[in-house]
Order: structure tokens, then sequence, then C-alpha cells
């Protein structure tokens, strides 16, 4: 392992930008002889393909019936990045888990390529439901959900209407609807949302005649000394996490269409989370994480049972794949405790 971390450091410093972080333990791409992998594919509750990793720990024995996680990726990135690792690492532990490419992103279908739906998003979660819960190595009534990044909000957003999902952790949650609406730090105005609304409605025309897709956010092509987009770039544009499917545009990944993202406007997916309850909820932020607002937001929000773990020293991004950082022992005692 320490050799291909510097075979990668080496190749990032080589790169004209200042190149990927791969310190403590940076390790997107992991893999484990403990498990095996098998790429599969299912439907949604609107006949659209989702494309997921299913993950087995080799050990299982071929008739018992196990706990079973899926994990959803970042928005705008696909399930090999973060998930994959945040998968693997809990079939270490013993759990069945299913990593997932939300709608329009990645293996899984939806016309135009990433487009902005959250309720699809959310449905690709209880989809895996029943694809999971119809697995003869699962027992249906033990099955939890990791969302990261965007996916925490869609993973809640599911899970309030989905009972099926005993226990929900996010990590490094972003609450896509508070972000689009106000911000960071409630930084956007209403003007400045208004014209944004204007901006996607106009250019609406313009694709509907046949015009260029505009692509807005996501990650910048190049380091622009603003701490938030540069730290999104360390990951998604460098070897540390770069990672392109088959037809996609390097240049759109973690880009979504600018007529279709301001649809998170009407995305509120912390209302009624109280209504989580019993089931419990698990929340972990960085200390030093942009995002960290959400977490908080949601937690105080949330009813009993629910726990917020903040790691020192880490930010948004660290929590994608820094398995120095990650609690992968703390997911794992929280789902082992309440999908018994």
């Amino acid at each position: 392992m320490k050799s291909l971390l510097l075979t990668l450091s080496l190749l990032v410093t080589s790169m004209s930008t200042l190149g990927a972080d791969m310190s403590n333990g940076a390790n997107n791409f992991y893999q484990s002889e403990r498990v095996t992998v098998e790429k599969v594919t299912f439907n949604n509750q609107y006949g659209m393909t989702v494309a997921g990793n299913l993950f087995v720990p080799k050990h299982l024995a071929p008739s018992s019936k196990n706990a079973a996680i899926i994990v959803g990726h970042p928005m705008g990135a696909v399930k090999e990045q973060s998930a994959n690792l945040y998968a693997t690492k809990m079939a270490e532990q013993g759990f069945v888990t299913l990593s997932l490419d939300l709608s329009f992103w990645g293996a899984s279908a939806g016309e135009p390529r990433n487009a902005v739906l959250p309720d699809l998003y959310s449905e690709a979660f209880s989809a895996a439901v029943d694809y999971l819960g119809t697995r003869p190595m699962v027992d249906r009534e033990r099955i939890g959900v990791i969302g990261i990044c965007g996916s925490g909000s869609f993973a809640i957003a599911a899970a309030k209407i989905d009972p099926r999902l005993k226990a929900i952790a996010t990590v490094s949650m972003y609450d896509m609807g508070a972000a689009n609406r106000n911000g960071l730090k409630r930084g956007v105005t209403l003007a400045q949302r208004q014209q944004v609304m204007l901006q996607a409605a106009n250019q609406r025309y313009v694709e509907f005649q046949g015009g260029n897709t505009v692509y807005t956010g996501g990650t910048p092509q190049a380091l622009t000394g603003d701490a938030v987009g540069d730290e999104f770039y360390d990951f998604y544009r460098t070897p540390r996490g770069a990672f392109t499917p088959a037809g996609a545009s390097p240049q759109n990944t973690t880009r979504p269409t600018m007529t279709s993202n301001v649809k998170f406007i009407n995305f509120y997916p912390f209302n009624d989370i109280e209504t989580l309850s019993p089931r419990p909820l698990l929340l972990i932020a960085g200390a030093n994480a942009h995002s960290l607002e959400f977490s908080e937001d949601a937690y105080q929000r949330a009813a009993e049972p629910k726990e917020l773990v903040i790691i020192p020293d880490a930010g948004h991004v660290d929590l994608y794949d820094r398995v120095s950082l990650i609690p992968f022992d703390k997911l794992t005692s929280f789902f082992r405790s309440n999908l018994k």
C-alpha cells in the first residue's frame, strides 16, 4: 500500500498543478482480497436502470441471512468515487454492501446526463432496498444506508417514506436544497437566487431549440484560490479521485445541467426529519468542513435516537477517502447495534 501511495504521489508531483494531496491515507480506489465485487443492475419504480456494485464478504455462508448497507456517492460523483471505498470497508466488517450510481450519473439510466431530479435520486435508494431485500443472502429486516455528501440528504429523504431503511448514517452531508437556496452560511441573497432561476429558465429556451447544454457548479477545471473549489479539485481533478465513466466528459464531471439544477431549490430533505424516529440516525462530519452546518441542522431537527460525530482536523472532502480519518469503527458499531 505504501508503494502504491508513493507511486501516485510521484505521478501527482509531476503534474503542472499543485497536485493531489495523497496524505492522511487517501485511498479512494482501495480494493480488498476479503471481498468479492459484482456489477449489478436493477430497475427503479419507474423502469429506469440503476447500476451498482455488490460487495460480499468471502467468509459468508451461502445459506446465511445477513445485514446489508446501501452506499450513495457524493453529489455529481459516481459510485467509484468514495462510495466503493465505504462499501468495501463495510463489507470487510461482515455486511453485504451495495454502492450505486444515482439516476442521470455514472452507469445508471437517465437523460440528459448530469440532470438533477431529487425525487429520482431518493428513489434510487428505495430501488436498492427492493434489490437487496430480494437477495437470498440478505435479511430484508436488516438494511441500512450510508449517504455521502449530497447523498446524505437523498438518503434521508428516501428513509422518511421508506421504513425498510432501518438505520441511516450520513458523512460530510450536504443539504442540497439549502445549499442551492441559501448557499453556505446563508451567503446567497434572494435577489441572487432569483437571478439564478431566471438564467436557468431562459436557458431552457436555448436547449429546447437545440442549443448547447450549459452546466453549472461542480468542480472547477483549475485551481482558483477558492478554498472550497480547490478542495473539490484536489479530489475530482487529480489521480486521488478522478474517474470518468465510459461515454462521459471529463470536463463535466460533477457538474449538473444549469436548467435542472434549480430543482434543488424545491428540495427540503430535513422537513419532517423527526419522523425517522425511532430508527437511529448517525451524522458524521469534519470539524473543519464547510458543510458542517448541514449535519448540525439535521441533528437539531431530528428526534432521538440520533448522534452527531465530529471528526477533529477533517474537512469536507477528507471524509471521502482518507481512511485514517474516516471513523469506520464508529460506522461498524452503529450498524452492528442497529441491524441486529
